[in-house]
């Protein structure tokens, strides 16, 4: 998120695309058949990628992750990513260019989504410095980042009807958010706090209404009693998923993050799925050369 809160940018790094069509399609056997990276500019001509790509497509070794013409690289606390993906509709285009993301720490908090740990969720730079080059009038620029990782042995579906997540920059630190709504009936609510040297605590922080997406979701986000939250920039709009830039206040600060809303409910649905196959391409014979 640039530091003017005008422009913003996710990149996720997908073995085994969780949001994948083609990966649902092809019973999630082979997680490598179905890898992407995910980039999605937000702001003056933002543009929105995620081709799932073939097993060919990938490489990995201790410090690299490489999807097709894309990649990852963490070395000396640093992770810079280089990006050449083409848009998907209806905005085309080319997204190319340079992210760094430097954590200003990075922790060792690892947290089970679920009681068996099929589902872990592990901030490892929870407050970040971000600078994005990206090849584009307007998209050179410097925010506040945020470096996190999620991992699964079974589908988000199969495990979770909705969930909503949050990370908001605090004074010195950063706070993050889960609410979870599992399919056995079950629910998880965690708050966490990390200070300037990624040590965690946790947190409780009471909800408010944030009004319904565009697509009609629920949603809700954190904030003192008494508060009144904010969506100030829709993001991400998608019949079952919302990301959006919101404004609240925690703990007698005004702070402006990233939530989301996912309702999975909705991504079991066979229609949904049809159609992401057009905002999510299959491109199985890609090669690294």
């Amino acid at each position: 998120m640039s530091h003017d809160k005008s422009r913003a940018i996710s990149v996720i790094g997908f073995i085994g695309s969780v949001f994948s069509p083609w990966y649902a399609w092809s019973g999630r056997r082979d997680p490598a058949n179905h890898c992407c990276i995910n980039v999605a500019t937000y702001g003056p001509g933002g543009r929105f990628a995620m081709t799932d790509r073939g097993r060919h497509a990938l490489r990995q070794s201790s410090d690299t992750l490489r999807i097709g013409p894309s990649s990852m690289r963490w070395h000396n606390g640093v992770l810079s990513i280089e990006l050449d993906e083409k848009g998907a509709l209806p905005r085309l285009g080319r997204i190319k260019g340079r992210v760094t993301v430097t954590p200003l720490t990075v922790t060792g908090v690892e947290m089970p989504l679920t009681p068996d740990g099929a589902h872990i969720w592990r901030p490892f730079g929870p407050s970040a410095k971000i600078d994005v080059c990206l090849d584009a009038e307007g998209w050179q620029w410097q925010g506040d980042g945020y470096f996190d990782a999620n991992f699964g042995t079974r589908a988000l579906e199969q495990d979770f009807d909705s969930w909503s997540w949050a990370r908001f920059p605090t004074r010195g630190g950063a706070a993050c958010f889960y609410q979870a709504e599992r399919v056995d009936g079950t629910s998880l609510r965690a708050g966490v706090h990390f200070d300037g040297q990624g040590i965690a605590q946790v947190i409780e922080v009471p909800k408010a209404r944030l009004g319904r997406s565009l697509w009609g979701l629920e949603r809700s986000t954190w904030c003192d009693t008494g508060s009144d939250p904010e969506a100030v920039m829709g993001l991400l709009d998608a019949p079952f998923y919302d990301r959006s830039m919101v404004r609240t206040r925690i703990d007698g600060n005004l702070v402006t993050g990233v939530h989301e809303t996912l309702d999975l409910r909705r991504f079991r649905s066979r229609v949904i799925k049809a159609m992401l196959a057009v905002r999510v391409p299959r491109r199985a014979g890609w090669k690294v050369s």
